[in-house]
């Protein structure tokens, strides 16, 4: 994605403030532009708000969608809350973004310049995750997700969640509930938060199934290219399920484990002493010490 639209009615507001905020954000990662349906001129207030962070949109002008050459634009992004939005023909990425207008009712100029900064606020919090996604690496091609949660009451979650999921838990105990839907190659599980001492590498966290031995090798070689945190390199661990792991944190520390089954084959070069087989030379030794 590399050419972006934003798109409003008018070409005045909101449009005009994603595309200031997205070129001072976003520099030469992408190729901003924005336009309405039935441009105006653009509104002084908001190039007021946008002066108050340090982005100048006073040479900016309202631009009408039936000029922009579809065949230059990846993605279009729609800020319509109550209006029609414009229609954009083309085959691209399509994004709705529902902001109110900040120019349809004020009571004062002071009223006016808050509805602004308001939107303002929460373009600039959109593009940054945008600004994120765009830098981000290609994914990880997955084949099923797991995940863990920590529920008060076993009984009420687990039938909350069986009605949510729309499925009966594959199997529970006192102490946990397990929902399988293969048709989302999802494995879900509920434990319930009783106090008592339990693995946290097991049962909290969140977890991508890859292909093979060599995907969870591939994810850890993108994860440290991409300054990801590397909680447990990748191994192979022979006790309970044998499975290939990788173990990383996300942003807020929260655990991610990407794992690979063993084939039958790989079943067979379980050590005598069931301790984990590190898959990459020298990270046992990096990150055990």
């Amino acid at each position: 994605m590399k050419n972006v639209l934003f798109l409003c009615v008018a070409n005045s507001a909101r449009s005009q403030m994603a595309e200031g905020i997205a070129r001072h954000i976003l520099g030469k990662d992408l190729n901003v532009s924005s336009a309405g349906s039935m441009p105006s001129s653009l509104n002084p207030h908001a190039v007021s708000v946008l002066s108050e962070i340090g982005i100048d949109i006073s040479n900016h002008y309202s631009k009408s969608v039936d000029d922009i050459d579809t065949q230059n634009i990846d993605a279009v992004i729609t800020l319509c809350a109550d209006e029609v939005c414009p229609v954009f023909l083309g085959n691209v990425k399509r994004f709705h973004w529902p902001l109110t207008d900040p120019a349809a009712t004020h009571i004062n100029e002071e009223d006016a310049l808050e509805k602004f900064r308001e939107i303002r606020d929460q373009l600039v919090a959109r593009i940054e995750v945008m600004a994120e996604l765009v830098k981000s690496p290609e994914g990880i091609e997955s084949e099923e997700f797991h995940g863990s949660i920590r529920v008060s009451n076993l009984a009420r979650s687990t039938a909350f969640y069986a009605w949510l999921l729309n499925s009966w838990p594959k199997d529970w105990t006192h102490r946990y509930a397990t929902f399988i839907r293969p048709d989302l190659n999802l494995n879900f599980v509920l434990v319930v938060a009783d106090g008592k001492s339990l693995n946290h590498d097991t049962l909290y966290h969140l977890g991508i199934a890859v292909s093979s031995k060599q995907a969870v090798i591939a994810a850890f070689t993108a994860a440290k290219l991409n300054g990801f945190t590397v909680v447990k390199p990748p191994r192979t661990t022979w006790k309970g399920t044998p499975l290939h792991e990788l173990w990383l944190a996300d942003p807020d520390g929260n655990l991610i484990e990407i794992y690979a089954r063993l084939t039958d084959s790989e079943r067979l070069e379980k050590p005598e002493d069931n301790e984990p087989t590190f898959l990459v030379a020298g990270t046992r030794e990096h990150y055990e010490h």
